[in-house]
């Protein structure tokens, strides 16, 4: 039985992670973006998301194999309670509990910080074909989430078009007078 790590991702991570990203990008539509970003970019990203959100990963026998996210949802003040999620595992670590363990360990932390609604934004075949399944749209829903909202044909990769679903997971209870969200002691506001 391998050991399962999950901690908080560092800046030194960002080229295994980038290795994980790019085989995505490059062989799936999982990811609408078409180049790997360079590492200095990734880095960039990852710096950006640390500023207010928990950046996780997952390693087994000290390697790293997979990540997960959040950020801003919308991006606007009344949307602090709601924000989205990302996941990617290495694409031997499938179907190990790497998936659920990392996504449950995120939500815990966003519970923890106030956030109530979780969103994800996934890409969505009408017919599943070599880049795109609907393994993604699977996982959100055994996470609990559920789809509340297609998009038809938005986007074009590999010379085909492929809709983009958003699923939804309510993670908190919702008040009239509801606590700021706070990431490292700070309002994220």
């Amino acid at each position: 039985m391998e050991a399962l790590t999950i901690r908080d991702a560092r800046v030194e991570d960002a080229p295994r992670l980038l290795e994980i990203y790019a085989h995505y990008v490059r062989h799936t539509a999982i990811t609408f973006e078409y180049d790997v970003p360079s590492l200095e970019e990734f880095a960039g990203r990852m710096r950006c998301t640390r500023t207010r959100y928990p950046y996780l990963v997952i390693e087994a026998d000290g390697i790293v194999q997979g990540y997960a996210y959040a950020g801003a949802f919308v991006g606007r003040a009344a949307y602090d309670w709601s924000c989205e999620t990302t996941i990617y595992l290495d694409a031997n670590a499938k179907r190990r509990g790497m998936g659920r363990a990392l996504y449950e360990a995120l939500a815990q932390r966003l519970r923890a910080m106030g956030v109530l609604n979780l969103y994800a934004c996934i890409g969505y075949p009408e017919a599943e074909d070599e880049y795109l399944t609907r393994n993604s749209a699977d996982f959100h829903a055994h996470m609990g989430f559920v789809q509340v909202g297609r998009f038809h044909r938005c986007g074009y990769k590999f010379g085909r078009w492929y809709d983009m679903i958003w699923m939804e997971k309510m993670i908190g209870a919702h008040s009239d007078r509801q606590p700021p969200v706070r990431f490292g002691g700070e309002v994220i506001r």
